[in-house]
């Protein structure tokens, strides 16, 4: 007997000394380095296709949008893996392995000149009949390649902050203080990447080659996936639960087929894993009175309606439990689809910027900033704001709300949807002084740089740096806390996809409001177009979103687990105290 309750001690402090900050700083350090080799492609991807590819410049642009919001999209499809078959840990294994196939490939092509066509990059207008477009092969490795880059930062985008947030115990008050943290750090290392990525990467691939810029990629990503390995013995691991979707259907089907039955009076006769049966792995949920027709899954029938044998199979009888997990994810929708829109506006803020840096004065000194570069300056401000927001902010916010977080996940991400609008407000406001300053020089046509300091850009930057520390941490946070512990990666992957989506949306954006306005951006001349105007567009529509974002907000319930639940680890002991015992 005392052997036993000493082998249980002992677990319980292996158990103890798993995860925490510890292991999170393995997942800062993957985050930081996989989003190095990802946003400098993103950055100056245009450049190759556009350069060594023989794209026209619109196809470039749009063959490189579509490649970031196919890397978004796609971690719908790596969060599948990982809560169904795979853990997250090994999720991101395999996953880093495929984008390291892909960067290999493109470098590959970039340093064999034959799998390339001839490229028209600076071609004398003589040995313009040289210049070709790219066969089906060369196109079937560039896009070979570049796919499976999108697929590998898929599944690394939808495990990884999940697998480093399983380090901490949410219902520990100690840890659910530094999970609160965790994912304004996570946010702080993955800008510390995408400056480096911006700068260093960029630098390799403008003076040292392609092939280089890609080597280095895949090389990259490859020591991220050796120091995710080194932290192995640290991890808490989560075991994967099924399908989440798989859950959802079965919820959706029950309620259909026990449609024509009649709820019983007494909501406690609804089918429910109580406290202490088996649980299978599955979050007991408290029901919360939403959706109410979905309960339906969950009507015992009568004996005479339970005559055939699939009355109680899983597509006929569900747990409340089950059902509240279904209603979260639809409780969930709404509130992803009203932060498309700010997505939207920072597609457009990161495209327009840079052009709007050409027209204006990027020197300091001696030194000229790079239009791509031109982004490392709301990451400077964000690794300013992340820690003052963290260290300062939140500490100050938790003494009067008493929540972990300073303030709730939902009005988090309000006041960067706030911040949003006010940034396209000041954006408008930068573009009509330079349109001015342009005037008065008369440098309407002119292709010099006008005599106003790039950093008048800031202003904007700043702005939406915060908007974007405010709604994307707070998104990632509030997905989640509040989806249950066999769905934490489709819900990183909810969240991701509202990148995808303002991605995908950016360029229909331009062109509708183009075709309505007139052409106000149709002029290839920024001096002449009117993006002041579009800006105070995208300034009012935020606005209006932000409405629709209230209403979703203050509809949204949040999650109610069982207060009876037992810690995994005490479980765990408890289990092996009557194996000892029998």
């Amino acid at each position: 007997m005392g052997i036993c309750r000493g082998s249980i001690k002992t677990e319980e402090k292996q158990l103890q000394s798993k995860g925490g900050t510890r292991a999170a700083l393995f997942v800062y350090a993957v985050a930081a380095i996989d989003t190095m080799a990802f946003i400098s492609n993103g950055v100056s991807l245009v450049t190759y296709f556009y350069g060594y590819m023989n794209f026209s410049l619109t196809k470039s642009a749009t063959t490189v949008t579509n490649f970031m919001g196919t890397a978004f999209l796609l971690s719908l499809f790596g969060a599948f893996l990982s809560d169904t078959c795979f853990s997250r840990f090994k999720t991101c294994v395999l996953f880093g392995i495929i984008q390291v196939l892909g960067y290999v490939l493109l470098a590959v092509q970039a340093h064999f000149s034959q799998l390339r066509p001839f490229p028209c990059k600076d071609v004398p207008l003589s040995q313009n009949n040289q210049c070709q477009s790219a066969d089906k092969g060369q196109l079937a490795i560039l896009y070979g390649g570049v796919f499976l880059i999108a697929l590998g930062n898929s599944g690394v985008k939808a495990a990884l902050p999940s697998l480093g947030a399983d380090q901490f115990d949410e219902k520990d008050p100690k840890e659910a203080v530094k999970l609160s943290s965790y994912f304004n750090w996570l946010l702080f290392c993955i800008t510390i990447g995408a400056m480096v990525g911006v700068t260093f990467f960029v630098w390799i691939s403008d003076n040292q080659g392609w092939d280089w810029s890609f080597g280095v990629c895949s090389a990259a990503v490859g020591l991220a996936i050796l120091l995710l390995t080194m932290g192995k013995q640290f991890y808490r691991y989560n075991v994967p639960k099924g399908s989440p979707l798989m859950r959802i259907s079965q919820v959706l089907v029950a309620a259909f087929r026990n449609r024509n039955l009649s709820p019983p009076q007494n909501k406690e006769d609804l089918h429910q894993i109580r406290s202490g049966e088996p649980q299978n792995g599955t979050e007991i949920l408290q029901r919360t009175d939403q959706f109410k027709f979905l309960d339906r899954a969950a009507i015992l029938r009568t004996n005479q309606e339970a005559s055939t044998s699939s009355a109680h199979g899983p597509w006929s009888l569900c747990t409340i439990s089950q059902i509240e997990e279904t209603k979260i994810v639809i409780r969930m929708l709404p509130i992803i689809l009203s932060t498309v829109f700010m997505n939207t506006c920072m597609a457009q803020l990161q495209t327009f910027t840079i052009q709007q840096s050409i027209t204006m004065n990027r020197k300091i000194r001696n030194f000229e900033i790079p239009g791509p570069s031109i982004p490392v300056i709301p990451q400077l401000f964000q690794l300013f704001l992340i820690p003052v927001y963290d260290r300062i902010l939140v500490p100050i916010a938790r003494k009067f709300t008493g929540i972990p977080s300073g303030i709730r996940q939902l009005q988090r991400i309000g006041i960067g949807l706030i911040l949003s609008a006010v940034s396209m407000a000041v954006a408008a406001v930068v573009e009509g002084h330079r349109k001015t300053v342009a005037v008065e020089h008369n440098m309407v046509d002119s292709a010099s740089p006008l005599p106003m300091s790039v950093f008048w850009l800031g202003y904007q930057y700043i702005i939406f740096a915060m908007a974007e520390i405010f709604t994307l941490v707070g998104l990632l946070d509030f997905f989640y806390a509040e989806s249950t512990s066999g769905m934490k990666s489709l819900s990183m992957a909810i969240s991701w996809s509202s990148l995808a989506f303002g991605y995908f949306t950016s360029s229909v954006v331009v062109s509708v409001i183009n075709k309505v306005s007139g052409g106000w951006l149709a002029n290839n001349n920024l001096n002449k177009d009117k993006l002041d105007y579009f800006y105070w567009l995208l300034a009012g529509v935020s606005v209006l979103n932000f409405g629709f974002y209230l209403l979703c907000a203050s509809w949204y319930k949040y999650k109610k687990p069982e207060l009876t639940q037992e810690p995994v680890s005490d479980k765990k002991a408890k289990g092996k105290i009557e194996m000892c015992v029998v």
